[in-house]
C-alpha cells in the first residue's frame, strides 16, 4: 500500500503537496479562530507540513494519515524537528477508511477527495468523525476560467471540463450538502507557481542521480513536458482553495 513512485520522485522535496504556500496555510489556521489543545484528524496528511506547523504554532494536536510511507516519514521527522511529536502522530494507511476513534473538533482532507470518491463521499467520511459542531476542511480543484474544450481540460489533468466546477458553483455543492461556508483560502498563479515548478527540479535533480533507473525514460517524458503544459493550462484555468464547513 503505497503510492506510484512517480509521484514520490516527483514531490521529493516538497512540505506542502498542493498549491498552497506555507503562508497562506499560516493564515488558514490563524482565521478559523480556534482554541489550543483542538483535536485534528488530516486524510491524506502528506509530508504533515499543515498538521505540523499549527501544533507548533497555535496549539492544536493530532493525527495525520497518509498512503504514502515516504510522506509518513517525512511528517515524522518533520514533527521531531519542530518540537510538536508528543502532539501528534501520523500513520501510514489508506484515509479513505479511516475514522477517529473519538470525535475531533477538527476534521480535514486537503486536496485528495478522490478518498471519498469525490467531495459528497469525502464530507461524509469526515463527517464521521468531527464531532456536533466542529469544522471541517475540504481542499479542492475549481476553473478560474472554464476551459475552451477538452483537450484544455484534459491538459489541466482533468477528465473533461465537467470534471470540476466553477469557484461559485464548488460553494453551491458544499451547501447543498448541508454546510456552510465560513473560510476560504484560494491559491493564486504565485503559489501554483511554487507548487508546480518545484517538481521539475526535483525530477531534474532525480534523472541527474539516476539515469539508468527503470523509471527514467517516463521522468524524462513528463520533465520535456510539463513546464509547457503547466503554463498553457493549469496556470491559466485551474483554481484550488481549501474551504472550511460547518454543517447546518
Amino acid at each position: 500500500m503505497d503510492l506510484p513512485r512517480i509521484f514520490t520522485i516527483r514531490e521529493s522535496s516538497h512540505r506542502i503537496h498542493n498549491p498552497l504556500t506555507p503562508a497562506k496555510f499560516a493564515a488558514l489556521g490563524q482565521a478559523l479562530h480556534l482554541d489550543p489543545g483542538t483535536r485534528v484528524l488530516d486524510l491524506a496528511s502528506g509530508s504533515g507540513e499543515m498538521l505540523c506547523t499549527w501544533a507548533r504554532d497555535l496549539g492544536f494536536t493530532g493525527t495525520g494519515v497518509d498512503i504514502s510511507t515516504a510522506f509518513t516519514a517525512q511528517a515524522r521527522a518533520r514533527a521531531v524537528e519542530l518540537g510538536v511529536d508528543d502532539r501528534v502522530e501520523f500513520v501510514h494507511g489508506d484515509a479513505s477508511g479511516h475514522v477517529a476513534d473519538e470525535p475531533v473538533d477538527l476534521a480535514a482532507c486537503v486536496g485528495a477527495t478522490w478518498i471519498g470518491d469525490g467531495v459528497a463521499g469525502t464530507a461524509e467520511l469526515l463527517g464521521r468523525s468531527l464531532r456536533p459542531g466542529g469544522l471541517m476542511l475540504i481542499g479542492e480543484p475549481y476553473w478560474r476560467r472554464t476551459p475552451p474544450d477538452e483537450e484544455t481540460a484534459r491538459a489541466c489533468n482533468a477528465a473533461g471540463i465537467d470534471d470540476f466546477l466553477s469557484l461559485p458553483e464548488l460553494i453551491g455543492q458544499f451547501q447543498g450538502l448541508g454546510y456552510d461556508v465560513v473560510e476560504m483560502v484560494l491559491a493564486d498563479q504565485d503559489s501554483w507557481d511554487r507548487y508546480a515548478a518545484a517538481q521539475w527540479l526535483n525530477l531534474r535533480r532525480w534523472l541527474d542521480r539516476n539515469p539508468d533507473d527503470e523509471l527514467a525514460p517516463e521522468v524524462r517524458e513528463e520533465l520535456d513536458a510539463e513546464p509547457a503544459r503547466y503554463a498553457r493550462a493549469t496556470r491559466e484555468y485551474l483554481g484550488w482553495g481549501v474551504f472550511a464547513l460547518m454543517e447546518r
